[in-house]
């Protein structure tokens, strides 16, 4: 266990959480929501501190950033937990504690150190903190930041969105891409299946445009959910406000976890959703965890001519140079190398 951080004591030794919104008040001996943060006689402990439950070499397309070092690939890794309790949670096996458990998950202990030494054997050019929500496991991944940062790696979350300000600041100096979730544009959709709330997670959106820090969206789309053309427009448009360079992900949703009697997110769906984004002025758009030729691609935001071509997590070619279309000279956003 290590102490952790972002906590306030009150009293009666309980303790408030700082970490995300949540804020949890936690008395002695309880844990936070999320189940990997433990108050014992006043003090909050992280107990999921250099224990991973997943890492691997995955291509960075893999997260999805299409727009970030595209080709390279990065060191993956994931702790126990999550501050989400969705229903459709794609990788519960390993973020929702109990269920993780019970299911079998086994843990095992590595060093910061170490977790830089595996990125750079592996060849990466970045370490993703992902597959579960790497804000409940912040102490560990800022450690791990500070070191891939002085060993010239970069550092990538995969994140929900739902850390305070003060902790997005606090890792933002050691933070070069973020891929966030919007899973939904909806509050009550945010009450009912995850446990959470959507204005934290807008906000921290746009601070992290503020801040520089490249940033790309990824929405789940589940059948009869969060798939009217109303609630895409909205979402889209904003987005574009934000910055109508930021890439939206549209991803399709398969039945999993505690929401299976929902279909298969057919692909008529995400391409109305790929003509909102459009519409709304959106530059870069994809689609993900489904059959569409081309739309995993980049194009020219001027000329329209095809820069990066992708088969599934893989960039086939790239002719973005110097940032720019080789056809036409138009700037392409991203952070290319």
């Amino acid at each position: 266990m290590k102490e952790a951080l972002f906590y306030e004591p009150r009293p009666e030794q309980k303790v408030k959480c700082l970490l995300c919104n949540h804020g949890c008040l936690i008395a002695d001996k309880d844990f936070g929501l999320c189940r990997v943060r433990q108050n014992i006689g006043g003090t909050l402990y992280t107990l999921n501190y250099g224990k991973l439950v997943a890492s691997h070499v995955d291509p960075i397309e893999k997260k999805p950033l299409y727009h970030f070092l595209p080709g390279s690939l990065s060191y993956s890794i994931a702790s126990l937990g999550c501050n989400f309790f969705c229903d459709f949670c794609q990788n519960w096996q390993i973020s929702q504690v109990d269920q993780a458990r019970r299911a079998g998950a086994r843990e095992f202990h590595i060093s910061a150190q170490d977790v830089v030494l595996e990125a750079r054997r592996g060849g990466c050019k970045s370490i993703a903190y992902t597959y579960t929500e790497p804000t409940v496991y912040m102490e560990f991944a800022y450690d791990c930041a500070v070191l891939a940062k002085e060993q010239g790696l970069r550092n990538v979350f995969v994140t929900n969105g739902f850390m305070t300000e003060a902790v997005l600041r606090f890792i933002a100096p050691c933070l070069d891409a973020v891929n966030i979730d919007i899973k939904s544009f909806k509050a009550g959709f945010y009450t009912k299946h995850c446990k959470a709330r959507l204005i934290p997670v807008l906000e921290n959106i746009r601070l992290l445009r503020l801040m520089r820090i490249w940033t790309e969206v990824t929405t789940l789309i589940i059948p009869g959910e969060n798939d009217t053309p109303d609630e895409l427009k909205d979402l889209a448009e904003f987005l574009a406000v934000v910055d109508n360079s930021i890439p939206w992900h549209l991803t399709a949703f398969h039945p999993d976890y505690d929401l299976r009697e929902k279909p298969v997110t057919p692909r008529a769906l995400l391409e109305q959703g790929y003509r909102i984004g459009k519409k709304a002025g959106l530059k870069y758009i994809y689609l993900g965890n489904v059959a569409a030729p081309r739309r995993g691609d980049t194009f020219c935001p001027g000329c329209g001519a095809v820069l990066i071509k992708r088969d599934g997590f893989f960039s086939r070619s790239n002719s973005i140079q110097n940032g720019s279309c080789a056809a036409c000279g138009a700037a392409v956003a991203g952070v290319w190398g």
